[in-house]
């Protein structure tokens, strides 16, 4: 469960990322690209650009007399006439009166003629051509590529007011005279030519249509046209005749082809694409987000498995992810390609991360196991053998020989106190592994502290009276929640070895005390004291300082890391004092129960 939250988690953020503008721009990008990797492909183009170019300026006088150029290439189109010449001027303003007498002339020539126009900078209404030019045209056409700033869609529909135009391009590709249009929020449908066209486009996005840029478009010069040393190629089915020269065209865009184009070379791709019939589609947002779900679920499949095999399932698919916009874009269909790379990179370094550290505390908990159960044995083997050797040896003796009854008396005794001591010993064992591995279930009942500082001082007074010492009971009041059997047993724990570790004739201490919201529970001694440096060590199995080796008393080190366990796990905590030669201090610090009780 674990392991699916973090991966449903990670999903949720690539999820959320893909939303951002950085998502948008690094989408574009790939878009870009791809139409590059990709390039179109267009043997045999249907549109001409007829360019006034650098050349046909020079020729012909230089921009103050485009409109006589103008009129001169209609003149030489009006010969054989293509079926639609789309002119990217906007003839919006009136010129010199003979010239554009000249001009209006020329346009009537030209059978079906699109010309066009363009939105006021003030937004207020169309720049429509002059009424002696529109009046012969067949439509207006808009010239607006809305760049971002790369122009990769054009909205083939552009409104102000009550007033709609459509893109000149698409005026040109298929004119109102020679298709019927029907409309619907998601796209144009076309009757034309005895089949139907059906071309993507919301209305809110203004019919916009992602074009099929090729990288080149069939274009000859004004000055070829006028010259006679060039003519209309077959198959043209569209002249558009605009400036490309450098110095006069305004007009230049930035294309994903990675290079920019004039607006007469973008609206002629744009027809070609209409033209072709083939579109670019935008991949439905419930599709994108299906598919990055999709991801998640095998990537999170594929790392649950084990070593190298959740690597050879996992980075596939991760790869998938990286194709998938690659084969929908030659398809024509457009895929995010931030946001399902992203899921997948993110999800699966979540899932490997997870599944490393998972794997990494399984490590940690097999070899903490492994040195548990090494230093289990340890101390088996080196602690058991004396009481077994007592036992072996007492027992062979009393086998081999014949003793007096006295002697056998006293061999008997011996081995019946050294299986006491086995015993205890193992029992003490397998208190430490239960606590260790938290096997031991805790009571939780109300544990008087005067009651437990006095059956933990009557149990141990026999000990201390041995070795002449004066035990001192100082018992408080109040009570805490606990195990009262595993708290007896770690103060016992503490009062012995607090007698043990004290010379003959001093004096061991137990005292109780209320501290705001904790009870305190000290043991004193007069013993030989601890080493600031191994106060931190203690309560760690097996240990024991250098003077309690050098002592000589018998110990295992076990039976603190026990106390240790058991306060902690009463919510409490285990403080020492001590210094070398000045005896020790522990206290048992333990958390008041706010409910009194029946005590124990």
């Amino acid at each position: 469960m674990r392991y699916w939250t973090a991966v449903a988690a990670a999903w949720t953020f690539a999820t959320l990322l893909s939303w951002t503008p950085l998502s948008t721009a690094i989408d574009d990008s790939a878009y870009d690209w791809m139409s590059r990797l990709y390039a179109v492909s267009r043997p045999n183009p249907t549109a001409l650009i007829v360019a006034i170019d650098e050349t046909t300026l020079q020729q012909q006088g230089g921009m103050r007399s485009l409109r006589t150029v103008l009129a001169k290439v209609l003149d030489a189109l009006a010969a054989a006439p293509p079926p639609v010449v789309a002119i990217d001027f906007t003839l919006a303003d009136a010129g010199d009166a003979a010239e554009d007498a000249l001009l209006a002339a020329a346009l009537a020539r030209i059978p079906h003629l699109v010309l066009a126009t363009d939105i006021a900078q003030d937004g207020s209404g169309w720049q429509d051509p002059q009424a002696a030019f529109s009046r012969t045209a067949e439509a207006l056409g808009h010239v607006h590529a809305d760049p971002d700033p790369v122009s990769r869609r054009i909205p083939l529909e552009k409104a102000v007011g009550r007033t709609r135009r459509w893109a000149m391009a698409f005026e040109a590709a298929y004119p109102h005279w020679a298709a019927t249009l029907r409309e619907s929020p998601d796209g144009l449908e076309l009757a034309a030519g005895g089949g139907t066209l059906v071309i993507p486009g919301t209305r809110a996005s203004g019919r916009a249509v992602a074009v099929r840029f090729a990288p080149t478009t069939r274009m000859m010069s004004a000055s070829q046209l006028l010259n006679h040393t060039a003519a209309l190629p077959p198959g043209v089915q569209a002249v558009f005749i605009g400036t490309t020269a450098m110095t006069a065209a305004r007009d230049r865009l930035m294309t994903p082809l990675g290079r920019m184009l004039t607006g007469v070379e973008i609206h002629a791709q744009l027809f070609e694409t209409l033209r072709e019939g083939r579109f670019r589609v935008e991949t439905s947002p419930a599709l994108v987000l299906l598919s990055g779900l999709s991801l998640t679920v095998l990537v999170g499949v594929a790392f649950q498995q084990r070593g190298w095999r959740a690597y050879a399932m996992g980075l596939p698919i991760i790869l998938l992810a990286h194709a998938i916009p690659h084969l929908e874009f030659q398809q024509d269909r457009i895929f995010p390609t931030f946001g399902p790379i992203l899921t997948a990179w993110l999800v699966g370094v979540t899932a490997a991360t997870f599944q490393y550290f998972g794997q990494r505390r399984q490590l940690v908990r097999a070899q903490s196991e492994k040195a548990r159960y090494q230093e289990a044995i340890h101390w088996v083997t080196h602690e058991m053998r004396t009481p077994l050797t007592a036992i072996q040896g007492s027992s062979e003796l009393m086998t081999r020989y014949k003793l007096p009854e006295e002697k056998q008396r006293q061999i008997a005794d011996m081995i019946n106190a050294e299986s006491k001591r086995l015993a205890q010993m193992i029992q003490t064992f397998l208190n430490v592994e239960r606590l260790s591995g938290g096997e031991v279930q805790l009571k939780r009942e109300p544990v008087a502290i005067e009651r437990l500082v006095g059956n933990c001082v009557m149990r141990a007074r026999s000990l201390a009276e041995r070795k002449r010492q004066q035990l001192v009971a100082e018992p408080g009041t109040g009570t805490t929640l606990g195990d009262a059997e595993l708290l007896e047993f770690a103060l016992y724990n503490l009062v012995t070895n607090a007698i043990k570790y004290s010379p003959e004739g001093t004096e061991v201490k137990v005292a109780s005390q209320l501290q705001g919201t904790e009870l305190a529970v000290s043991v004193r001694d007069q013993g030989m004291g601890i080493a600031a440096a191994d106060i931190k060590k203690l309560g760690t199995k097996f240990f024991r300082t250098d003077q309690a080796e050098k002592s000589g008393i018998a110990g295992t080190g076990i039976g603190l890391s026990i106390v240790r366990e058991i306060i902690t796990r009463h919510g409490g905590r285990l403080e020492v004092s001590s210094a070398l030669g000045q005896g020790s201090c522990f206290t048992m610090v333990m958390p008041v129960s706010v409910t009194e009780g029946v005590e124990r």
